[in-house]
């Protein structure tokens, strides 16, 4: 592998989950940004990487197949991407159909909640357009919310209301992720592993004892390089990466106009050699 592959973006997502490019608007957006490594990691969900076979072309930037799994257990919430899996693969199917049944789930309950604790009236054919997306989530809940006029703006709607009522649903567990993951022949990781529950953010023994328990389920990877992180955030999740061995990765987390991130943006430095982990990630996909 060469010592540089250019720009890298291993964490972005389509209209499959909760961004607002089209799988083809958003390969368009990264060749036009000059990335020459991406992921789509849409949430429970892989039909973007099924798409984009069928759209990339040979001069493409090159595409790792992803998925962002959203988990819980007893100990915390996480989100689990994986990378480089067939995309045929029953597992992940399986796993894919689970989480998309639990989201819908969610996302009426959630609009049930609304309505009979702030007394928002939601019109049928709203409800409607919201329940046709494929992977509905709270983005399409807050831009329905501000067509009605109930919140100024995304963050309005999410932090004033929709984060306010608490819906209780079964949810995929991180070991079942990792697992799918693994048998799809693909890499397990731990996304943005600073942050937790709400605003919860996990530092020092704490994560070090997240990310032991982790690994025992087959977790290889974290997401060191991340929109949301300082500079002395992604130092530390180095330093565990190098402790454990584990891969790296690096990720914008962005969503088109629903969240304000910019595509390519993950701290990664623009020049000098990858971090260990991340060559080591790279080589094991071939890439």
């Amino acid at each position: 592998m060469q010592e540089r592959q250019g720009r890298i973006d291993l964490h972005m997502h389509s209209t499959v989950s909760d961004g607002t490019d089209t799988p083809m608007k958003l390969l368009d957006n990264v060749r036009a940004a000059g990335i020459s490594v991406f992921s789509v990691t849409d949430h429970d969900a892989i039909h973007s990487a099924q798409i984009l076979r069928g759209l990339l072309k040979r001069n493409d930037p090159l595409f790792i197949p992803g998925v962002e799994f959203s988990c819980k257990d007893a100990l915390g919430k996480y989100h689990i991407l994986g990378y480089g899996f067939d995309p045929d693969a029953a597992p992940l199917h399986v796993l894919v159909a689970r989480g998309h049944s639990l989201r819908m789930q969610k996302v009426v309950a959630r609009l049930k909640l609304l309505q009979e604790t702030y007394g928002f009236v939601f019109p049928e054919e709203e409800v409607a357009l919201l329940l046709n997306q494929y992977n509905p989530g709270k983005p399409h809940i807050g831009n329905m919310m501000i067509r009605l006029g109930y919140a100024a703006s995304m963050d309005d709607a999410i932090d004033n209301y929709i984060d306010h009522v608490h819906v209780h649903a079964d949810h995929i567990l991180p070991q079942e992720a990792i697992q799918a993951i693994l048998v799809g022949g693909g890499i397990p990781v731990l996304a943005h592993p600073l942050f937790g529950s709400g605003g919860e953010q996990i530092y020092g023994a704490d994560m070090e004892k997240r990310l032991r328990r982790l690994m025992e389920y087959g977790l290889q990877g974290v997401e060191v390089f991340y929109s949301g992180f300082s500079a002395a955030q992604r130092s530390e999740m180095l330093s565990f990466a190098e402790k454990f061995n584990l891969y790296v990765t690096a990720g914008s987390d962005y969503h088109g106009k629903n969240k304000p991130v910019v595509l390519g943006d993950t701290g990664l430095p623009e020049t000098g050699a990858y971090p260990d982990g991340l060559k080591r990630f790279l080589e094991e996909l071939g890439i």
